[in-house]
């Protein structure tokens, strides 16, 4: 017993200058970030920067555009992901050469991406356009990134095109770790392509599937070089997430302390949202 002991004491102790370098580079950002949140210009005010926060049309603007911007790219990704992962975890020829290329998109660089799909998108040039017109769906140019509704479009179809392969990967790793000989036994049993799919793969994937969730949420939320790149957060902020809110509060007008407050509420608001897509997913398992 006094052994065990003795090298737990002996593992904490070399995992202590770890301990101290991620606090430093982590923790301490975050309370920094905290206190200025209750400051302004060097003294105290309390609450009264979150008490703006719900004041601020734009910012009610922003945390709606980016609210939605999550809930429409993110599981379009987790249902294409799953799609291409259970393609690509299938035997057929050429089969390392079609996951190495699914995997390019995640590879590019975000700020090359959006340049490109912003040149697909230009109403003059771009070969979107063109390619609607020789197909006779429309009958002229469209400035897809000049209307709102169409520039929201762009901007999630290129999040979608760029990160899908990024839910691809997880969600084929868990596809690996199923036995074959679950599905060897439920074939014996006569099951079909879809009872085998509901009752081994579905089931058993769910934790993958959790993890591709959380870190697309996070990652969605958090979104700005491709929006900054494609549209800016125009036409009119209707493109603006609340990251790049957040980015010319410092930048541009320079209030420091605010721009805190918006992180802190961001911080609460999405922790809150992680926790309850966690619940719900341990829910659906324990009930499995």
């Amino acid at each position: 017993m006094s052994k065990n002991l003795s090298e737990q004491r002996f593992g904490l102790f070399l995992i202590l200058p770890s301990f101290f370098i991620l606090a430093l580079i982590a923790l301490y950002p975050i309370l920094r970030n905290l206190v200025l949140s209750f400051m302004e210009q060097g003294r105290f005010v309390g609450f009264s920067n979150f008490s703006a926060l719900f004041q601020d049309e734009r910012f009610r603007s922003v945390l709606i555009n980016t609210a939605i911007f999550c809930l429409i790219s993110v599981p379009l990704e987790l249902i294409l992901g799953l799609t291409f992962a259970l393609v690509l975890h299938q035997k057929f020829f050429g089969r390392g050469f079609a996951r190495a290329v699914s995997f390019l998109p995640w590879a590019l660089p975000t700020a090359v991406m959006a340049v490109a799909w912003k040149w697909i998108f230009n109403d003059t040039y771009g070969v979107f356009n063109d390619i609607l017109l020789r197909l006779h769906l429309i009958k002229e140019p469209l400035a897809w990134l000049g209307r709102p509704n169409l520039a929201f479009f762009c901007i999630v179809l290129a999040e979608v095109w760029k990160c899908t392969p990024f839910v691809t990967v997880i969600i084929l790793a868990g596809l690996q770790t199923i036995p074959l000989e679950l599905y060897e036994a439920i074939r014996v049993d006569g099951a079909n392509s879809w009872q085998r799919f509901r009752l081994i793969t579905l089931p058993l994937l769910k934790p993958a599937i959790l993890v591709a969730l959380i870190f697309r949420s996070i990652q969605a939320f958090g979104v700005f070089d491709s929006i900054w790149v494609l549209t800016g957060g125009g036409p009119g902020g209707s493109t603006e997430p609340i990251s790049l809110y957040i980015y010319d509060t410092v930048f541009r007008y320079l209030k420091f302390n605010y721009a805190a407050s918006m992180v802190c509420f961001s911080f609460i608001f999405f922790l809150l949202f992680i926790l309850i897509i966690y619940l719900t997913f341990s829910r659906r398992q324990i009930e499995y």
